[in-house]
């Protein structure tokens, strides 16, 4: 006699208890859809022009962190951050250069790439 009732689907029954048995897996920042379509519309925009050659992503506990490279092989040349923990204060994205120098912090994604974001001006 099984212990299961017959209206129950076996597999969900393992999978619940895969899930009780599992460590629970720390929250991760992270960067959402709209989020990453504007950075990486830019970053390809850039990649045309011939500027930026490599991206690298991480999500890591408290920021999620997208940087950006001239070369593979070298430090990045910008960051931009994502620190929910800034929300209220000066805002939670940043463009850090670099040296380190925060070029930009706010609220707004879109505002805070403006400072990398160089558009044809009319001369």
């Amino acid at each position: 006699m099984s212990l299961i009732s017959e209206d129950a689907d076996p597999s969900e029954a393992r999978a619940a208890a895969r899930q009780a048995a599992a460590p629970a897996q720390p929250s991760r920042v992270t960067f959402n859809r709209l989020e990453l379509n504007r950075i990486l519309n830019l970053y390809g925009r850039m990649v045309a022009d011939g500027e930026w050659r490599d991206y690298a992503i991480d999500f890591l506990r408290e920021r999620a962190v997208f940087s950006i490279f001239r070369r593979a092989s070298e430090v990045p040349i910008y960051r931009i951050e994502k620190d929910p923990r800034l929300a209220r204060k000066q805002g939670m994205y940043s463009v850090i250069s670099a040296s380190g120098l925060i070029l930009r912090r706010g609220h707004e994604l879109d505002r805070v790439l403006l400072v990398i974001d160089r558009k044809l001006a009319v001369v």
